[in-house]
């Protein structure tokens, strides 16, 4: 299926190579140079999939898919870049890219992601939002952010609110301290301290005070599992 990809990169030779290479695939394909432009080429909303370099003109890569996401704009971003440290490709993902290719690259390889990301969009775009969740009792709206248990309002903070979404995205399953701390607070490592422990602590208080079952179990040496038991 042809789709219509954006490629920002102010290398002639590099988008030359690939602006031939998807277009002989069969997508159609538009270029620009420079991160202002393809920011408002971007904007416009009429892309399948955006390739952009990080060292641009006018606007770094990262400045622009982060004003991309910022805006609400949600077409598939792929990073492609010379600079390929671990840090700098986390930095990529991290500022709204959904993946990172080191230069030099195979063109086989970017194909290859390329059609996963689109697969990806693909079912995205088919398949309808869920808007509340629910484990036993607890009631989640993520459209009002609002949390009740037996009916019950139970006022939250944002981030008691983002980790008990994390948590119920995962119902019945074992949470790890790693996992939230990667997605709450986006720590990439171990800080050495019980910020985790502590909010789970509060946000456990908040879900059982006053009623007959337990929702959020300690899995010994393992993490958390939100879940109705027995």
């Amino acid at each position: 299926m042809s789709r219509k990809i954006l490629i920002v990169e102010d290398d002639a030779s590099t988008s030359a190579y690939l602006a031939k290479g998807l277009a002989e695939a069969g997508h159609a394909i538009e270029v620009c140079a420079d991160g202002r432009d393809g920011l408002f080429l971007a904007s416009e909303g009429i892309f399948d999939l955006i390739i952009a370099d990080r060292m641009l003109p006018g606007l770094d890569g990262l400045s622009m898919v982060s004003a991309i996401r910022a805006a609400g704009i949600a077409t598939p971003v792929l990073i492609l870049s010379a600079l390929a440290a671990v840090d700098d490709r986390v930095d990529g993902l991290k500022a709204g890219a959904d993946d990172y290719l080191c230069k030099p690259f195979s063109f086989a390889e970017l194909s290859a992601r390329i059609e996963a990301m689109l697969r990806r969009s693909d079912r995205a775009a088919t398949e309808p939002q869920k808007t509340k969740l629910s484990v036993g009792d607890l009631e989640i709206d993520l459209l009002a952010r609002a949390v009740s248990r037996a009916g019950r309002s139970i006022p939250l903070g944002a981030r008691e609110f983002n980790l008990l979404e994390f948590l119920a995205r995962h119902a019945g399953q074992v949470v790890t301290r790693t996992m939230m701390l990667e997605k709450i607070w986006n720590y990439h490592f171990d800080p050495g301290s019980n910020v985790v422990d502590v909010h789970i602590g509060r946000l456990r208080r908040k879900l059982e005070d006053g009623f007959p079952t337990p929702i959020l179990h300690t899995v010994r040496g393992a993490g958390y599992r939100l879940a109705v038991e027995g």
